[in-house]
């Protein structure tokens, strides 16, 4: 089962956050052999989708947008995932949540 996450995002900034993942101990996952997508989208069922760019460390998935991407969404509340990709191709979803984009003022 995912871990629930709500983020906030400042429409027309730059975002960044980190996802971190832990094994039954605490200890951070080894994400060395692992990929990560992760995606917004309006409604779970909604055919368009803005990805998030991702990284993986020491068992921290980043996920970030630019500037430019998030001054493209409209404010408002989205959803998203964050899903792993091992070696033999096996997904796990690992985080999800709402996504509240907040309306900028200043352009």
């Amino acid at each position: 089962m995912a871990t629930k996450a709500n983020i906030s995002i400042d429409q027309g900034t730059s975002f960044t956050t980190e996802v971190l993942l832990t094994d039954e101990n605490g200890d951070p996952l080894d994400l060395s052999a692992y990929t990560a997508n992760a995606q917004i989208r309006k409604t779970y069922t909604s055919l368009t989708s803005v990805p998030f760019n991702t990284s993986l460390s020491n068992g921290q998935v980043m996920l970030s947008l630019s500037a430019n991407v998030t001054g493209n969404l409209e404010a408002g509340r989205y959803v998203y995932d964050v899903v792993v990709h091992d070696a033999a191709n096996t997904i796990t979803r690992v985080v999800e949540g709402i996504v509240t984009v907040n309306p900028q003022v200043t352009k």
